[in-house]
């Protein structure tokens, strides 16, 4: 028997990382200012990045979250790869990292 592709129906949900981003305040010290977030799952972080909020490397292959300014006058170079639980502490603590 051939398998059956499944296809999505246009109102359900997106796999994580793979819809668009969503809006959410910034974090402390820029908490006025709202910013586009995005998930990256473990099998497409293949770069080590710096988080800004622990000042920790995210190594390859960990998820984390991308957040860059919802204005829209940055580009590539205003997105921020965070852990997930220090983005989801951002109110709390201050930016250890200055964005540069």
């Amino acid at each position: 028997m051939p398998r059956r592709n499944n296809k999505r129906s246009p109102g359900a949900p997106s796999p994580v990382g793979l819809g668009g981003p969503r809006v959410e305040s910034g974090p402390a010290g820029y908490g006025d200012e709202q910013y586009l977030v995005r998930q990256i799952p473990g099998a497409r972080a293949t770069k080590a990045y710096r988080c800004p909020g622990c000042d920790h490397e995210i190594r390859p292959g960990v998820a984390h979250l991308v957040a860059w300014p919802a204005d829209g006058l940055g580009g590539a170079d205003d997105r921020r790869h965070w852990h997930t639980g220090c983005w989801n502490g951002r109110g709390s603590r201050s930016v250890t990292r200055r964005w540069s």
